[in-house]
């Protein structure tokens, strides 16, 4: 492992490098052009994530400052014990020493998820998709002039132009020490990944989120969650995929033809389940399989169930384990929903949108962890790291 970086290096390379990629943002802009050019896919979540332009470089840069502007996360006190014999004992936090990160389309991962793993102490391996390797070895080459202006290696960064199957070799047998790999994508890249990899995985999971819309819901903020979540950025995982209505929604048919009216605005393709088949713009959907489904496109789902205890074991059958929404002015309602569901974030009244490590406060995110090891949701500076147990005596013998 390497010797650990002051926190003043650190934050002096994360702000060199918010500098660098601001004064070569029309090279960076210039080498995605070429990337989305060579890019042959109808994807459009896809296309999405992989396009970087001035808002998207701005959001780097304010990225990279925000986390120079963060308490250090390592060394931090987690617990502490004297022994009866005099021991002194204390937790605190650690660097997991070399962290793997996998991803795919998006370039900005190669800042925001580098920058988190780097400020938290850890040498940081890239592995991108072929679709956006113009722009992540314009954003490498950055990093490096980053690290050598404030004399730290290169090799605190180093990107991996691997195959898939160079990428599985070095999965199984690695040329260096790992100690944990973040996949960033799709469930065949994450899936590639958990096959292959010889040590601790973090799987950034999937969406299929859900809005339960109760029978005691404001409809018109059930209708301005459901749009937002839905179509602001279909791109990403904490998009909503699937609403569920009470069965005793009042003014029920005057809502749903509000939310019908409203999503093909959007141009959302709608389907129902059996229960509300028939509503006109929609079609019914071919099976239950539907509601397993991320979609990552203008599409949705409208389903019916009869009260919150059904729609709440609906949402654990078929959700991604990522987001959930319960709209409703009944407290107590709220209350169960939010404790019995199963999912790294639940809401009240609120988007699912807000899943996110820079709008919960974390100054950012490496993933969104759908796993319950070692944090689930949002994983942030202050998560990635490990611990260690200090233990001071004066000779003491057991």
């Amino acid at each position: 492992m390497k010797k650990i970086l002051s926190l003043e290096k650190r934050n002096a390379v994360l702000l060199r490098m918010a500098d660098l990629v601001r004064q070569e943002e029309s090279i960076l802009i210039s080498a995605n052009d070429k990337d989305l050019n060579s890019f042959e896919s109808d994807d459009i979540a896809m296309v999405d994530r992989l396009k970087v332009n001035k808002k998207k470089v701005g959001e780097m840069v304010y990225s990279l400052k925000q986390l120079a502007s963060l308490n250090d996360p390592l060394h931090v006190e987690r617990f502490q014990f004297t022994h009866d014999n005099g021991l002194e004992i204390s937790n605190k936090t650690a660097p997991f020493g070399t962290i793997m990160i996998i991803y795919e389309s998006r370039p900005d991962v190669t800042i925001e998820a580098a920058g988190i793993a780097f400020k938290s102490g850890n040498k940081i391996l890239l592995k991108g998709g072929k679709e956006s390797l113009n722009s992540n070895l314009v954003l490498v080459n950055l990093w490096h002039k980053a690290l050598e202006s404030c004399d730290c290696s290169k090799d605190w960064i180093t990107y991996l132009n691997y195959s898939r199957e160079e990428t599985q070799k070095f999965l199984e047998k690695p040329t260096e020490k790992l100690d944990l790999i973040v996949p960033r994508g799709g469930e065949r890249l994450i899936a590639f990944v958990k096959q292959h990899a010889q040590c601790p995985v973090i799987v950034s999971g999937r969406g299929n989120n859900f809005v339960y819309v109760s029978h005691e819901a404001d409809l018109q903020m059930a209708l301005d969650v459901i749009i937002n979540a839905k179509t602001t950025k279909i791109s990403a995982c904490n998009a909503v995929d699937k609403v569920i209505i009470s069965r005793d929604l009042p003014r029920k048919m005057e809502f749903l033809n509000l939310l019908l009216q409203s999503l093909k605005k959007h141009n959302v393709e709608i389907l129902t389940d059996a229960k509300l088949a028939g509503l006109e713009g929609t079609s019914e959907m071919a099976d239950d399989s539907v509601w397993y489904e991320e979609f990552l496109d203008y599409k949705i789902v409208i389903g019916q169930v009869p009260d919150v205890e059904e729609a709440i074991e609906h949402i654990n059958t078929y959700g991604g384990g990522h987001s959930a929404v319960i709209i409703t002015m009944n407290e107590e309602e709220a209350n169960t929903f939010m404790q019995s569901v199963d999912t790294a974030a639940v809401y009240h009244n609120a988007s699912t949108r807000f899943t996110d490590g820079g709008q919960f406060g974390l100054g950012g995110e490496l993933a969104i962890s759908t796993d319950k090891l070692h944090q689930r949701g949002p994983i942030g500076l202050q998560h990635l790291v490990t611990n260690k147990w200090y233990v001071k005596g004066n000779g003491q013998l057991r």
